[in-house]
């Protein structure tokens, strides 16, 4: 088991499946603007460097003219839809629970506000020291300054830390702030891609980390 003070968590597919809302959020958004609209796996795809690369994924270069329009429209629609579906993975609470004498933040590339609204809304915000969204630090996954902060406001060596996370930008943060990576290969992250990167830790079920930390 290592030996570790803070734990820094990803949100979407890590902590909660939101695979559907995002999806219908964007389809809603392709069908308002008169655009075919995409299978859910092809969304999730898209998911990882925020919301503004989402829409830009999935709108297509051809229709860059109409980015503004588009990034509106989800966020009115998803701002009321983010919680129809979404769900805690099963075991988050229990992990959560257990580490309860850690440090514990969440970093994130989706919008603070949506992310506010997700953990408060799920009861799991009291759980974190931290909780830091797209637009509240002027960094973003996988540049390490996001986390450093947090290192340095709680006095944890980097290599005492892990991320945890279902993404590549996740498994870079860890590897370029010098912090273990910890990655769900069931999470919205291609499983492949992920394995390619060589994590620290890979686990399938969140219940798993009890096992490797301490």
């Amino acid at each position: 088991m290592r030996a570790i003070d803070l734990m820094v968590f990803d949100l979407d597919g890590t902590l909660i499946a939101s695979g559907g809302d995002l999806a219908r959020s964007v389809n809603y958004t392709l069908e308002t603007l008169g655009l075919e609209q995409l299978r859910e796996d092809v969304v999730i795809g898209y998911v990882g460097d925020g919301v503004r690369k989402l829409i830009e994924r999935s709108i297509g270069p051809d229709n860059m003219d109409r980015y503004e329009t588009a990034l509106a429209t989800f966020w009115d629609y998803y701002r009321q839809h983010l919680l129809d579906t979404t769900v805690l993975y099963d075991g988050v609470v229990d992990v959560l629970n257990y580490f309860r004498d850690k440090r514990k933040a969440v970093i994130t590339n989706k919008m603070h506000e949506f992310t506010l609204t997700i953990v408060k809304g799920l009861g799991i915000a009291h759980y974190f020291d931290s909780i830091i969204g797209m637009n509240h630090s002027p960094y973003q996954k996988p540049d390490p300054r996001i986390m450093m902060p947090l290192l340095e406001e709680y006095g944890v060596a980097s290599d005492r830390s892990v991320v945890v996370g279902d993404g590549v930008n996740d498994i870079l943060l860890a590897q370029n702030i010098n912090a273990v990576s910890c990655v769900h290969v069931n999470g919205l992250g291609a499983r492949e891609k992920l394995l390619s990167l060589r994590p620290d830790i890979i686990y399938e079920n969140i219940k798993e980390l009890c096992d490797y930390f301490s």
